[in-house]
């Protein structure tokens, strides 16, 4: 495979390992989360932390729990210090 590693199976590739946190507004309960074990907590604004791999699905599934995502940045962008 090309840009993984024989050793651990991981990519070699710097974005593999880059996560980004997705500032996310209007997220409600529907049919996706209702079914959670735990209580849906509404709130004006969320900040979920993705792996660069997971990005877009993560955001198909913002877009059908009715969240609309207002920024996207690398984690290191966050980190205040």
């Amino acid at each position: 495979m090309l840009g993984t590693s024989a050793i651990n199976g991981r990519s070699s590739s710097p974005s593999s390992d880059r996560i980004f946190v997705y500032e996310v507004t209007g997220l409600k309960q529907n049919d996706e989360n209702a079914l959670n074990s735990y209580p849906f907590r509404t709130s004006s604004s969320v900040f979920i932390q993705v792996p660069y791999s997971r990005m877009n699905q993560e955001m198909q599934r913002i877009g059908r729990m009715g969240g609309k995502i207002i920024s996207i940045r690398p984690l290191s962008a966050s980190v205040s210090g």
